[in-house]
């Protein structure tokens, strides 16, 4: 089930967003926004405004910094998302289709951890933003897919780099050549997604990977994702020297040192999530 909201709970007006067929709410006492993509009659199908909005939504939790998680779902049970809207393609240029990625890729870089909780059809820009964030929770009845290629197209928004990335160069062309549908257990198998769960305890199983997340230190999961991330494209000895330093900085921090006396002391450790100990 949903947490209920809190007193401390945000909404987007309050962050100076004003959001088509998505909704926001923040839980400020807990850390954890979720976001809602909700597009009635069209299987939440994204809108070129819609992607703005998506990453605008991001730039301002990021800059709000209350949010330690965020949880990205779909509304009802019939998809997370189906897709974009197809027809709005051809009213935009070449140039802005070319820069669709960008806009996808605000869950990757977010500093916290994103859970994409999916429910239904996840295809095309549904998938790519769900390969954008930190984990996938799915249901057994969730369908993944980037069927671009049928329609004269090819996935535009980080479908064929992140899905080559996670699952190897075989299975993206399988899945993507082939416009295959993937169902949850064989998405799960490929490690294309987290976790699968029945449809009832989609939303228990994201706030639970959500409680996990919020538990750890902040600023050294933080940097684990960032260091994750930068390094997947680079050489082996320039990600080796970006975790050293990122490794030392975070051995100046009080976090760090509570957690070696924590261990040391056989105790829970208190963390503050502070970059000094000013």
């Amino acid at each position: 089930m949903t947490r209920t909201h809190t007193d401390q709970t945000i909404t987007a007006d309050a962050l100076g967003l004003h959001l088509e067929h998505m909704h926001l709410s923040l839980d400020a006492e807990r850390g954890v926004a979720r976001l809602v993509l909700d597009r009635p009659g069209k299987m939440n199908a994204l809108t070129l405004g819609m992607r703005d909005q998506f990453a605008d939504l991001f730039r301002a939790l990021e800059k709000d910094g209350r949010a330690r998680v965020a949880i990205v779902r779909g509304a009802g049970e019939e998809a997370f998302t189906a897709g974009g809207d197809i027809a709005m393609f051809m009213q935009a240029g070449q140039d802005l289709l070319s820069y669709l990625h960008d806009n996808v890729a605000a869950p990757e870089r977010f500093s916290g951890p994103v859970i994409a909780a999916i429910d239904g059809f996840c295809f095309g820009v549904g998938l790519e933003i769900a390969l954008a964030c930190d984990f996938r929770v799915a249901t057994t009845r969730a369908q993944f897919g980037l069927p671009e290629v049928g329609l004269g197209m090819m996935p535009g928004s980080g479908g064929t780099q992140r899905v080559a990335r996670l699952v190897g160069l075989g299975r993206a062309k399988d899945m993507i050549l082939r416009g295959r549908r993937i169902p949850a257990a064989e998405a799960h198998a490929w490690g294309l997604v987290t976790q699968v769960v029945e449809p009832d305890q989609l939303d228990a199983a994201a706030d639970a990977l959500a409680d996990e997340l919020l538990a750890k230190p902040r600023l050294a999961l933080e940097t684990a994702k960032r260091v994750l991330n930068l390094s997947q494209d680079a050489p082996l000895v320039a990600g080796l020297q970006l975790e050293g330093y990122a490794y030392g900085m975070l051995r100046g921090t009080p976090d760090f040192a509570e957690g070696v006396q924590a261990f040391t002391e056989k105790r829970k450790p208190r963390f503050k999530g502070r970059a000094t100990g000013r």
